[in-house]
């Protein structure tokens, strides 16, 4: 526990693709010493040591078919009894839907800390599709925030940069159509939550600089 009194660390980050959750959570995993659970990768794990759920993820996903809530809580449950998460824990890309928040709450797992990254559309449009990728490498420049020395062109190998498809601003824009659509009603569910008492609610502003927020998190979060 932490100097909040009876708050552990057990954290959501909500905020559109591209508003810079990943990088605070990276943040917070490190400062807090607390797991960051993903529900993709704890998929791939349960699939990969063939347990009971991960069989019963597997038959689905090769179906083609989306993993039902109460597959993700059960990997969710099963994974934060474990003695690392005691502390607490933060939950990467879930809930994505009200559906999933409820079932979080039936399966009386608390949440201490919902923290919002508040980034307009179009910051974070110009934000993605300006990113420009040496696939060889990894490096990943920015058309107007870190541009290559020449247009197109890698610093050290002078190679084409690529724009990869999920940088595409077609694409962005639909997976912000998707956000909007299925995860931003849990913006006001969990608010309603902290009115209740149930947890704290605090909006960031994502397009200050990393280093503001994270100062920010670190004043919410002691």
């Amino acid at each position: 526990l932490h100097n909040k009194g009876i708050y552990a660390m057990r954290i959501i980050l909500l905020g559109a693709p591209g508003a810079g959750k990943g990088t605070q959570a990276q943040f917070i995993v490190e400062k807090y010493s607390i797991p960051q659970i993903s529900t993709g990768d704890m998929l791939r794990t349960a699939v990969q040591t063939n347990s009971e759920l991960g069989v019963k993820a597997k038959k689905i996903m090769e179906e083609g078919k989306l993993v039902p809530d109460e597959l993700a809580i059960a990997l969710v449950k099963q994974r934060i009894s474990q003695a690392d998460c005691r502390g607490g824990f933060l939950l990467d890309g879930f809930p994505r839907t009200l559906s999933q928040a409820d079932a979080i709450i039936e399966a009386g797992i608390n949440i201490d800390y919902v923290l919002e990254f508040d980034v307009p559309d179009q910051v974070i449009i110009e934000r993605i599709a300006g990113r420009r990728i040496h696939a060889p490498s990894g490096r990943i420049y920015h058309l107007r925030f870190n541009p290559p020395k020449i247009e197109n062109k890698d610093d050290i190998t002078g190679e084409p940069l690529t724009l990869r498809k999920d940088d595409q601003e077609a694409t962005v824009r639909q997976r912000l159509v998707e956000y909007h659509q299925q995860t931003e009603p849990l913006l006001s569910y969990y608010r309603k939550q902290a009115a209740a008492g149930n947890t704290h609610y605090f909006k960031l502003d994502g397009t200050h600089k990393v280093g503001e927020i994270r100062d920010e998190l670190t004043a919410i979060l002691g």
